[in-house]
């Protein structure tokens, strides 16, 4: 009951007369989220309510960090029927889809991965909203396992939400996010920690503007959630981060040259790729 299943809960609550029950590690987060319209009922992890919350479920939402979803998966699984399908919203998917194939076993046909790609940097089931999916891309990453029923059932879900809905392989999809999602969060964390970690930092952050701002504001993302992204998703990672030395090193050299040339014509082609994103997403 975050940010990400809370407002997949509110959107399909207002789309449908769809009942949801929570199921949480919280009971304060539990309790505020009925209390807030998000859930109809909730249920901690005692294995004989979860058994009662599973009951003729359509659909099982696994709205965690990642690392969670081998516990999540292994306590659920006894209570699933051959009809429910479940679905996640991790951010990673090789790491969930091996995982879930694992726990699961003959039941992988029943589990779809899913990705959407929407988020904010509060976090908690108090910044759910019914909105946050309304035009914004989910990617599903189903194999040739996945049983197609449940890869429709899962997508209407999606589109439910408001959400455009997509499908590629599991490896594809980790390629792409370590590169324009993943890197970009590892390096604002980076920057305000390195900030934070100078003796005049106070000094700093007093003049630091809506440059710094815009840079830095995915680093008040969770962060839980940014550690298992970054773990499961290393090996990406590590070969994202390397390219982004080389363009570093790059810059560092042409600034050493005082090569105001190679430094405009680099700008100048960030600036282009950049405008050309912005205006394709309008």
């Amino acid at each position: 009951m975050g940010l990400i299943g809370g407002s997949f809960a509110l959107a399909l609550k207002k789309a449908s007369a769809t009942h949801i029950t929570g199921i949480g590690r919280s009971q304060e987060s539990l309790q505020e989220a009925l209390n807030l319209g998000v859930i109809d009922a909730f249920s901690d992890t005692l294995e004989v309510n979860i058994h009662a919350a599973l009951q003729d479920a359509d659909l099982v939402m696994i709205a965690a960090p990642v690392a969670q979803t081998a516990s999540i998966l292994q306590s659920i699984k006894p209570h699933l029927s051959s009809d429910t399908v479940i679905t996640d919203a991790g951010s990673t998917k090789s790491d969930v889809l091996a995982c879930a194939k694992e726990v699961l076993g003959e039941q992988i046909n029943q589990f779809v991965g899913g990705h959407p790609i929407a988020g904010a940097e509060k976090s908690g089931v108090t910044a759910a909203m019914a909105n946050l999916y309304l035009g914004k891309n989910v990617v599903l990453t189903p194999t040739a396992e996945t049983n197609k029923d449940a890869i429709a059932r899962v997508a209407e879900f999606w589109r439910v939400c408001g959400a455009n809905v997509s499908e590629m392989p599991a490896e594809t999809h980790d390629s792409i996010f370590a590169a324009v999602s993943h890197l970009p969060h590892l390096l604002a964390f980076a920057l305000v920690d390195d900030i934070a970690s100078r003796p005049n930092a106070a000094q700093l952050f007093s003049f630091a503007a809506s440059g710094f701002r815009d840079f830095t504001r995915i680093a008040g993302s969770h962060p839980e959630m940014w550690r298992d992204i970054s773990l499961a998703n290393k090996t990406a990672l590590l070969s994202e981060l390397e390219a982004y030395q080389n363009e570093l090193s790059q810059l560092k050299q042409l600034l050493t040259n005082e090569d105001g040339a190679g430094l405009q014509a680099l700008f100048d082609r960030a600036s282009t790729a950049r405008n050309a994103w912005a205006r394709n997403r309008q």
